[in-house]
């Protein structure tokens, strides 16, 4: 989830500079969370299943800036004030709580027939990519009302999708003690003496809220700028977060929660940074570790993070020089020299078309995938695992489909790429409409890829068909970010919701028949 950063409440140095020479009060530094319940027609939202209402406003503090950091040049000319960096917030949630899956979805997955056209079958295909469902916690520290994993993880073990390097043994995690033990980060955080991170601010009653389980948690992890939050929504001092982490120099760009070792006892969490740098944490036991330490192994900041689906220890990270990274939270990092293997082209992307920009020779040096280290490379004793360069413009977005086969891949430079990181193969490559795309997501089935930019569009793409099968016009300014809704698509119908720079949230509905119909039956139809 990506939503536009809040409005800071600290002043400008002028600003405090003036006041503090004429003796005046201080302008105050906003530090902590508000809440409010706001009401009037303004925050009703009215579509056709019924009225949505506004009944809580969470505004997350955004942190001053760091006494050491240098000051900002002013990216506006026409501003009169300098604005402080802001990379957005990002938003994630985490419910310990077992939920059933949408029906829908059930039926996509136990079908069986996510893109059989287009796609070869893996020879693995009868492997499993994890070990079955678990039922309770993993790490024998649940205590009572513990549930485990929720069933989100159920798609993963009935899709029977190969495991990302399979067939490496180099890449198989090292064995521990206790088997049921999760392995937990090296450095304690409110410890730490690291330059790297400013302050640790714990809730005064923590550990009481961590073992107080009469309402199951609802878990929400924020990155704004050089801080990071962990906030529970189930509480009703929700505004009041359980942790908060500042850092120096660096800004925390974006993060994500693992949803195979998620658990009431252990959650690991990895943060992306502008400095390029990642950080492995572990809120339970407030354990860290930190990766690409100066970046050693890739210096740009990483603008997308994700952990690879049904993986405990491998996660990509999309770093802004145009490369996708794997690393491995338990390895040491090295010096990283690139191996400089190219993939061939798959036949779609060696012709020409209208899609696809030939270069000389008619080979469209843009549609490679420049692979400087594959995931069956024997070097895996340190990090990367993996490294791929897909262009020299920053990766904006990355996501994986629902079968856990495919990432589909929004750059800069407006084009979407869809990869088969199994096989670490370049699918397809479309553009937009103009300008860059910002944002990229899948439909349930995994049927549909949407797009959003900065043409102020939303593109839907048929991977199967290698088509756009329709643009929606509806924001007045680059959109951010794209979400399905699974309990609203079967297959036949979809809702999707988006919003943009505009302040607009927006939802919509389409069909498979309304995209497939020809022009001139429409036309016909018309009244």
């Amino acid at each position: 989830m990506f939503v536009l950063p809040p409005p800071p409440r600290y002043p400008t140095p002028a600003t405090y500079n003036a006041a503090l020479a004429a003796g005046s009060a201080l302008p105050m530094v906003e530090t902590n969370n508000t809440l409010t319940n706001p009401s009037g027609p303004e925050y009703q939202f009215l579509v056709g299943e019924g009225l949505y209402v506004l009944k809580e406003d969470l505004h997350l503090a955004t942190p001053p800036p760091h006494p050491s950091d240098t000051p900002v040049p002013n990216p506006n000319p026409l501003a009169t004030t300098p604005q402080p960096p802001s990379a957005g917030t990002k938003l994630s949630l985490l419910s310990l709580d077992e939920r059933p899956l949408p029906p829908a979805f059930l039926r996509a997955i136990s079908s069986g027939s996510v893109h059989q056209q287009s796609i070869q079958e893996h020879p693995d295909e009868g492997k499993s990519s994890t070990t079955e469902a678990r039922t309770s916690t993993s790490d024998g520290g649940g205590g009572t009302g513990s549930r485990g994993v929720a069933s989100s993880e159920l798609p993963v073990r009935t899709l029977n999708a190969p495991a990302f390097g399979e067939g490496n043994l180099l890449l198989a995690p090292q064995a521990t003690k206790d088997a049921n033990k999760r392995r937990k980060p090296k450095n304690k955080l409110d410890k730490s003496n690291s330059s790297f991170i400013s302050r640790v601010i714990l809730h005064e009653n923590l550990s009481k809220r961590l073992q107080d389980r009469t309402v199951p948690p609802v878990y929400a992890f924020a990155n704004i700028n050089r801080s990071f939050q962990w906030l529970d929504l189930a509480s009703p001092t929700k505004a009041d977060y359980l942790m908060k982490i500042l850092f120096t120099k660096a800004h925390c760009l974006c993060h994500d929660v693992n949803d195979v070792t998620r658990s009431f006892s252990h959650i690991d969490i990895i943060m992306g940074f502008s400095t390029g740098e990642i950080i492995w944490w572990e809120p339970i036991s407030n354990r860290y570790t930190r990766l690409n330490k100066n970046g050693i192994i890739n210096g740009t900041p990483v603008s997308q993070i994700r952990w690879i689906p049904g993986s405990e220890h491998l996660f990509m990270a999309a770093h802004m020089d145009g490369s996708l990274v794997v690393y491995d939270k338990e390895k040491e990092d090295a010096i990283f020299v690139p191996e400089e293997i190219n993939t061939p082209l798959p036949p779609r992307l060696s012709q020409a078309n209208g899609e696809v920009k030939q270069g000389t020779n008619g080979v469209n040096h843009a549609s490679r995938i420049q692979v400087n280290k594959s995931v069956h490379s024997k070097n895996q004793k340190t990090n990367p695992v993996a490294s791929w360069k897909l262009s020299n413009h920053r990766i904006n977005a990355f996501t994986f489909s629902p079968d856990h086969r495919h990432i589909a891949v929004v750059s800069e430079d407006g084009s979407l790429r869809i990869i088969d990181y199994l096989k670490e193969q370049l699918l397809d490559l479309f553009y937009s409409y103009y300008g860059g795309l910002t944002c990229v997501c899948w439909s349930p089935d995994a049927k549909y890829v949407l797009t959003g930019g900065q043409d102020d569009l939303i593109s839907i793409w048929d991977p199967s068909e290698s088509a756009l099968v329709a643009r929606c016009q509806g924001h007045h300014s680059w959109v951010t970010s794209l979400a399905f809704d699974p309990w609203r698509c079967d297959g036949r119908n979809y809702r999707f919701g988006s919003v943009g720079e505009d302040c607009r949230i927006c939802l919509w509905d389409f069909s498979v028949g309304m995209l497939h119909r020809p022009r001139a039956v429409r036309v016909l139809c018309a009244p």
